[in-house]
């Protein structure tokens, strides 16, 4: 193992153990460090000394011109993790006083986010509409739509609610989200009677809140495997999507984008707002603000220096 493998194994334990990080992005930083360990060593790096802008820049032409087994090339998004990761392993070995490239001389790339394309409320009413709830699975999903509009959870939190940790007297829970942080989640009594409806109709004792209909249910120990994906929320969301008309790409992420949207138009504070979606940084909780900034400019022409169109 070389010095570099070395220095990376020690940084990933430190993201575990000291900075909390979830096995999801411990992962992902995995994957990233090892594409570029891997670069170093056909280069002859495998010293945390041998890390220079030089071999960065390789690095970076290496990333654009890469391509898979099916000749796609990495989105520029996915380049930027990857020097993201990069920066962040050179910031650890900062911290340990261990002699490299400094992180601030590694420049992120400059790429444009993709757009949530962003439904309205009457839109997210056509959906809700276009539910048939007399069985059992449709009373499912428009629990899920309902939950999902009244807490703005992840689609990853939302698949890993279980029954016992709803109270649904005070219309609240605990979820843990990104980085092992533990928050309050409040529900509309909109959410809470649906949450009732649907828990008094199953006739199991299943573990999981959101379940799936297929199989046998026999010799299932507390359903776990009867546990909705992450896939399937996806799956059912685009299905109503697309029964009620509406031709945007409307995922679990865009009905989080509307709760967010909603309580920031409503006159929530942008600090508490960032408390209910759970954002660990105001940065990324200012994403959400867009709508409301074109809602404050027609506000600013209709009303500011009405005098002088007199």
């Amino acid at each position: 193992m070389t010095r570099l493998e070395e220095l990376k194994n020690e940084f990933l334990e430190y993201l575990e153990v000291e900075r909390g990080r979830s096995f999801l992005t411990i992962q992902n930083y995995n994957h990233y460090l090892n594409r570029f360990l891997d670069f170093s060593q056909k280069e002859g790096i495998n010293t945390s000394e041998g890390i220079t802008l030089d071999l960065v820049r390789k690095y970076r032409l290496f990333l654009n011109r890469h391509t898979d087994e099916k000749g796609k090339s990495l989105k520029k998004i996915t380049q930027n993790y990857h020097i993201i990761a990069l920066r962040a392993l050179l910031k650890y070995m900062a911290k340990r006083d261990i002699k490299t490239l400094a992180a601030e001389k590694v420049e992120l790339g400059d790429f444009s986010r993709k757009e949530i394309e962003v439904i309205d409320l009457e839109e997210f009413e056509r959906m809700l509409e276009a539910i048939d709830i007399s069985k059992v699975m449709g009373l499912r999903d428009r629990t899920i739509l309902e939950t999902l509009f009244s807490t703005g959870l992840r689609v990853s939190e939302l698949v890993n609610l279980d029954r016992d940790r709803i109270n649904l007297k005070t219309g609240e829970f605990m979820v843990r989200g990104k980085g092992q942080k533990d928050r309050l989640v409040f529900l509309s009594s909109e959410a809470t009677e649906w949450l009732s409806k649907y828990l008094e109709k199953r006739k199991d004792n299943f573990k999981p809140v959101f379940i799936n209909y297929r199989g046998k249910e026999d010799d299932i120990i507390e359903g776990e495997n009867k546990r909705l994906t992450q896939r399937s929320v996806q799956r059912i969301i685009k299905k109503y999507a697309q029964l009620a008309g509406i031709v945007k790409d409307v995922t679990p992420h865009g009905i989080r984008h509307l709760f967010a949207t909603d309580l920031l138009q409503g006159g929530a504070d942008i600090r508490s707002v960032q408390t209910m979606l759970g954002h660990a940084s105001i940065t990324t909780t200012q994403i959400y603000t867009h709508i409301t900034n074109k809602q404050l400019k027609e506000v600013h022409q209709a009303f500011h220096d009405r005098r002088r169109r007199r």
